[in-house]
């Protein structure tokens, strides 16, 4: 429960500082309190095993790398980075996340609509296992 509470946290500091033109220190906030939580409802072990596995040892560095910079002082860059990391992180769980929102009522028409379909399409194709 606190694991879940700290990560919702975290992304609600996130979103709140995209929004007021990247803050800096609610940018900070929301990472710490998105690892933070991510930590506390996997497992340190398992986040450890997640993070640092050799095929997504790149993306970990952009991710870890655009917390680092956002924590210095530099929002915009690193926040690019974190995002640029996060998908390659993530990836493999697209597929499952699209399947799920397509069988939501109202998400699900949304996401067959013809432009966005092709698109959502694309990203939850996914050849990588997690």
């Amino acid at each position: 429960e606190i694991g879940i509470g700290l990560t919702g946290f975290g992304v609600f500091f996130l979103f709140f500082g995209m929004i007021l033109f990247f803050d800096k220190a609610l940018l900070a906030i929301g990472n710490v309190l998105f690892v933070a939580g991510l930590s506390f409802v996997i497992g340190l072990e398992r986040t450890f095993r997640f993070f640092f596995q050799k095929h997504k040892m790149k993306a970990t560095g952009f991710f870890l790398g655009g917390v680092l910079i956002v924590l210095i002082g530099w929002p915009l860059i690193g926040m690019i980075l974190e995002i640029y990391g996060f998908f390659l992180l993530f990836r493999g769980f697209f597929p499952v996340v699209v399947g799920f929102i397509r069988r939501i009522p109202v998400l699900g028409y949304l996401l067959n609509l013809p432009g966005i379909s092709s698109l959502v399409d694309k990203v939850g194709e996914s050849n990588n296992m997690v």
